[in-house]
């Protein structure tokens, strides 16, 4: 692969194009510098353990690796399978959206708890009626995940409809990324008109797999290469609500969209009952320790490391996560060794490349700033 400079301005790979929505904790800044680490081994097969919007999948399955997707998420499920699992030419497609964009909008279940009019000719939401979406474009989305789903359309040929439908939604919502709380003011995207294309995919050139299970359900089928990690590590401000799940809460609506089943709902971001923080809890975000004194989340890390049947992983690590820097850091000297840890810090736009010692867990103690490791168990 080329050398590029990059926005850090140090030499690193050059990523492929990636496609996905706006997403907390998206890896996408730091994709060059996970292929950077994939490349110093002798990798083939990778098992991307937590693929979110799938855009670190995309990427190392355009670099020519065979990749082994999963997330517990459905709508992430969706993504993979559009963006991996796809046989057919983006040409296909065209005439599907086109139908797509062309059906009648109509009043709906989304259009019901997720639409909204500006009040009085203003761009204003009163705090009781804020919206993710204008009713225009809600309107239009009940029209076309109706006919999706009356068109019976073939597993991946509905993950491509899907992915394309929710990319057009976030262009045009009224949101910072997530669907926890809503503007107060309307978003100038939130005026446009939704209109879906066709997703940027392309024949993959190996089989690459696609699963939606537990990690740790899924961990004793497979075994790759090279294994990368980015658990959801929760937040370590102790102001935030300690058992909030990140993702089941902040992306209900992706959801919703997905499988069509209409949920009970309850707050004022109207979230699924099934994303509540007692529902769907993440034991990675756990914020207990246990009976011996020990963090339940760094556990989870620690059996993540051990249960994998891969002789490299890259394990991603956010200085604002649940985990203390110090328990991870025993946690991988007890369980492999590093062979190169990374440091990125965003507030500074700097990265730097660390000796193994415990300069990082120095360094963590610093907001904004994440962490590559490159370990061989």
């Amino acid at each position: 692969m080329i050398q590029q400079l990059s926005l850090f301005g140090g030499s690193v790979f050059d990523a492929p194009k990636t496609e996905g929505i706006k997403y907390i904790g998206s890896k996408l800044k730091l994709i060059p510098y996970i292929l950077q680490l994939a490349n110093k081994v002798e990798a083939k097969t990778v098992l991307d353990g937590f693929s979110g919007s799938s855009r670190v999948s995309q990427a190392f399955a355009k670099s020519g690796y065979q990749v082994i997707a999963n997330d517990i998420a459905v709508w992430s499920d969706i993504f993979a399978r559009c963006y991996l699992l796809n046989a057919k030419d983006k040409r296909h497609y065209r005439s599907l959206f086109d139908h797509l964009n062309s059906v009648t909008p109509k009043d709906g279940w989304f259009t019901e708890h997720y639409g909204g009019e500006a009040n009085n000719g203003t761009a204003v939401q009163l705090d009781s009626l804020k919206k993710p979406w204008q009713i225009h474009n809600t309107r239009k989305l009940d029209a076309i995940r109706e006919e999706i789903d009356s068109l019976s359309l073939e597993p991946i040929e509905e993950a491509v409809a899907l992915t394309g439908l929710i990319l057009a939604l976030d262009k045009v919502d009224n949101t910072l990324g997530h669907f926890a709380a809503y503007l107060n003011e309307w978003s100038t995207r939130s005026y446009d008109q939704l209109f879906m294309k066709v997703p940027d995919i392309a024949i993959p050139e190996t089989n690459h797999r696609v699963f939606c299970n537990d990690i740790f359900d899924l961990l004793p089928q497979i075994s790759v290469d090279l294994a990368y990690f980015d658990p959801p590590y929760g937040s370590n401000n102790e102001k935030m609500p300690p058992s909030r799940v990140r993702y089941a809460a902040y992306y209900h609506v992706w959801t919703s969209v997905c499988l069509f089943d209409r949920p009970e709902l309850f707050g004022k971001a109207r979230r699924r009952t099934d994303s509540a923080d007692t529902t769907s809890p993440s034991v990675f975000e756990e914020f207990r320790k246990d009976a011996k004194g020990r963090s339940i989340a760094v556990k989870a890390v620690e059996r993540l490391i051990e249960e994998t049947q891969a002789r490299w992983i890259i394990l991603s690590y956010s200085s604002g996560g649940r985990a203390t820097a110090d328990e991870l850091n025993e946690v991988m000297h007890n369980n492999g060794r590093v062979l190169e840890a990374l440091s990125i810090d965003y507030k500074r736009n700097v990265m730097s490349e660390m000796r193994w010692t415990n300069e990082w867990v120095r360094e963590a103690k610093q907001p904004n700033t994440e962490f590559l490791f490159l370990l061989e168990k």
